[in-house]
């Protein structure tokens, strides 16, 4: 990760030389052996008319930028390949899409392809207001900050605003370029083809910084050999939230993928892109003085930094297992009950609404008693993969104990809480399950009214939930 990026460090000698080296400590972390790739079996659950989509369109055109590495490419046999290759092929396998690659030769002729009806679907891309006229976007496939790269003896840039007569490189037909124009007109824009020629601009003193994404800036810089660039800031409200961009005409194709985007855990995005930004360099023996005199500060530092992110995942990693449910991946009953305080006290202090949905799966011991305890912990994930497919994005869902879920709805008053418990509801009982059975859910809402525990709510969601199995089952009361 690149350094503290908020504020301007202290002059001091040692952190001046640090700053200068730490970009090379991190790409040499980058280049450690990773584990293999390892993904979950999650499927996504289709409405009718998504199912009858697939039918009538076995193929979907799908266009990409052609020379993005490490991000995605067309290589050399034709082939999409990189990040977003093996993100989509993902979301491909777990909605049943296939994707049929219209090769291009540039970013530009990818996206006239997509504005003329030639392909369907874009692969990586940030939304802009001009985009958002013709296309829709799922939600993000991958997060990464962009960062500035200058040459090392450039200060650190607190704000962009601030510089005068300097220059900044971008490729062209980007939507940083069209934001960069348009937010600071204070700098002079050059653009490039390619993103190595946009590094080798600013090392070779050509443009004074770029704005690029810190995956693709790691990436670049090492295959390049371009150790006289450094990070010199960071401007956070241009992160970069890579989506898939689908033509406005296919609503049904965007919510298909937008399932499959939604299956994709934090881990399996790390391993796809620690698998593409780890390469081999061919260092020349220009550098070889670089790294004598460099040598002793990278070791130490290497060392430090090595041991303090390993000891941060650790600490991460025991942190997410006390908080998560091991069978369905899901926060468990502790996590759910803090997450639920820190929102009940929130909605109390500014008078904003709060909804509760308990479910409960319908006759759940018969599931244990006739096909066993492991078909049981299927039926559970299923369920949990199902009804997390079928929440709000602001929603918190958690395993409550044994068949019981809790869905915590902010900003979700009565009316709001029923439509997302019986999106749920209807997507179990349409749902597949181990050996073919039929499984359905009782739910119950309760909403937060004057006078409430977090008791009192707790609750009422949960008479509400009785009530709906007293009725008949497989329905949603409140």
């Amino acid at each position: 990760m690149p350094p503290n990026l908020h504020s301007a460090p202290k002059a001091r000698p040692w952190l001046a030389l640090f700053r200068v080296a730490a970009p090379l400590v991190v790409l040499a972390l980058l280049a450690l052996p990773r584990p293999a790739l390892c993904q979950s079996n999650a499927t996504v659950a289709l409405t009718p008319a998504e199912r009858a989509y697939l039918s009538q369109h076995p193929v979907v055109p799908l266009c990409v930028d052609p020379d993005w590495v490490p991000f995605e490419r067309i290589n050399e046999a034709g082939e999409h390949d990189g990040i977003s290759a093996d993100l989509l092929a993902l979301v491909a396998k777990r909605t049943g899409l296939r994707f049929e690659l219209l090769r291009t030769k540039d970013w530009k002729q990818s996206l006239h392809a997509a504005e003329t009806g030639q392909c369907k679907v874009l692969s990586f891309l940030n939304t802009t207001r001009e985009r958002e006229q013709w296309l829709r976007f799922t939600e993000p496939l991958l997060s990464d900050p962009n960062v500035l790269i200058t040459r090392e003896e450039h200060p650190y840039i607190a704000d962009l605003a601030g510089l005068t007569g300097q220059s900044i490189v971008l490729p062209k037909g980007t939507s940083v370029e069209e934001r960069v124009r348009r937010d600071y007109p204070n700098l002079t824009v050059l653009t490039t083809e390619t993103e190595p020629e946009t590094m080798n601009m600013v090392s070779g003193r050509k443009a004074d910084l770029t704005l690029r994404s810190l995956i693709v800036a790691a990436y670049t810089i090492r295959k390049e050999g371009l150790f006289n660039l450094k990070i010199a800031g960071q401007v956070p409200e241009y992160a970069n939230k890579l989506r898939v961009g689908v033509v406005r005409s296919e609503p049904l194709l965007r919510d298909i993928l937008d399932k499959g985007v939604r299956t994709i855990t934090p881990q399996e995005r790390e391993q796809i892109i620690n698998r593409h930004v780890t390469i081999n360099v061919q260092m020349g023996t220009d550098y070889a003085l670089l790294f004598k005199l460099l040598g002793a500060l990278l070791a130490v530092a290497g060392i430090g930094l090595f041991w303090t992110l390993r000891l941060r995942r650790l600490n991460a990693e025991l942190k997410r297992l006390s908080e998560t449910d091991q069978l369905t991946g899901l926060y468990n009953r502790a996590r759910l009950d803090s997450e639920y305080r820190v929102e009940f006290e929130r909605a109390q202090r500014y008078a904003r609404p709060l909804s509760l949905i308990m479910l409960d799966i319908d006759h759940f011991k018969r599931v244990n008693d006739e096909l066993g305890h492991l078909s049981g912990d299927k039926v559970l994930v299923t369920v949990a993969s199902i009804a997390l497919l079928s929440i709000r994005n602001t929603d918190v869902l958690g395993r409550w104990g044994g068949e019981e879920f809790l869905v915590l709805c902010p900003e979700a008053g009565t009316a709001d809480a029923l439509v997302v418990a019986e999106r749920i509801r209807a997507a179990v009982e349409g749902g597949s399950f181990p050996n073919g059975r039929r499984v359905s859910i009782s739910a119950g809402v309760g909403t937060l009214v004057p006078g409430d525990t977090t008791d009192s709510l707790l609750q009422r969601a949960d008479a509400a939930m009785y009530a709906a199995k007293n009725s008949g089952r497989n329905r949603v009361c409140s």
